[in-house]
């Protein structure tokens, strides 16, 4: 229950930032209302007591008009929703657009074998959260198996946390986060938010949701500092070119 009220006010803070971009009120009296009709009629249905139900609603609205008001100018991720964190967006060189873009790399990375792929991953991830205070925060999934899948590339891999490290494991993840190499990279690199990225469906979650988003809500309590200074350096030009080509490619579907 935590967990999703936690989940349910990041994501009023996404929403409260939207409607200050758009100009619509803080407060929709007729959305609250429909809400709380919805609430009653499930309540009905499972059997709740209407006037707990009720009571929980208003808590909940109360909660969210709250982190709204609060959350204006605390986090640049949530005033900025669906936008990269990089300047001059609008301006993209033109060698950009002769870069191929993540799903032309498909039938190429197919070919690869599947330990190689594998091996791949673990490589990529391992360095990340091998020093001990990442280690420490992460010890309440140790043993969970996570799947990661990248949808334009095709890649997916199901990693184990072990107190020795990360390794890839060939059982059936509890819990896939999927989205395309782009948006999980700029989520890798803190240029993107993961409630923004659900919010608007560019990142997916299947299977154990509480699993999930025990695993979000660690590893956003992770200090960026615990990365090594070139890893991060890295990953966020990384990021920021992969974000510029996206935009290139996306202004040349839009110009034909």
């Amino acid at each position: 229950m935590v967990l999703l009220l936690a989940r349910r006010l990041r994501l009023a803070g996404v929403a409260g930032g939207a409607k200050r971009r758009a100009g619509l009120p803080q407060y929709d009296p007729n959305r609250e209302s429909n809400v709380q009709q919805r609430a009653q009629r499930l309540a009905k249905r499972c059997g709740v007591s209407a006037d707990s139900v009720a009571h929980l609603m208003a808590l909940l609205v109360a909660e969210a008009h709250q982190h709204q008001r609060t959350s204006a100018s605390s986090s640049p991720l949530l005033t900025e929703p669906g936008m990269a964190t990089y300047p001059d967006r609008e301006k993209h060189s033109q060698w950009l657009r002769l870069m191929p873009p993540p799903r032309r790399w498909k039938s190429l990375i197919s070919r690869l074998p599947p330990l190689l792929r594998q091996s791949l991953g673990v490589r990529l991830l391992a360095p990340s959260i091998a020093s001990p205070q990442v280690m420490h925060t992460l010890q309440s999934v140790v043993g969970r198996r996570l799947g990661i899948r990248i949808d334009d590339l095709g890649l997916d891999w199901v990693f184990e946390l072990h107190p020795g490290g990360l390794k890839s494991s060939e059982d059936p993840a509890e819990a896939i986060v999927s989205g395309s190499f782009t948006d999980l990279l700029m989520l890798a690199s803190r240029q993107q938010d993961a409630d923004t990225l659900f919010f608007q469906r560019r990142l997916t979650l299947i299977g154990d949701t509480e699993l999930g988003l025990t695993l979000r809500n660690l590893l956003d309590r992770l200090p960026w500092e615990a990365l090594p200074l070139g890893r991060r350096i890295l990953l966020q030009r990384a990021a920021l070119f992969a974000a510029r080509a996206r935009d290139a490619h996306r202004g040349i579907r839009e110009a034909t």
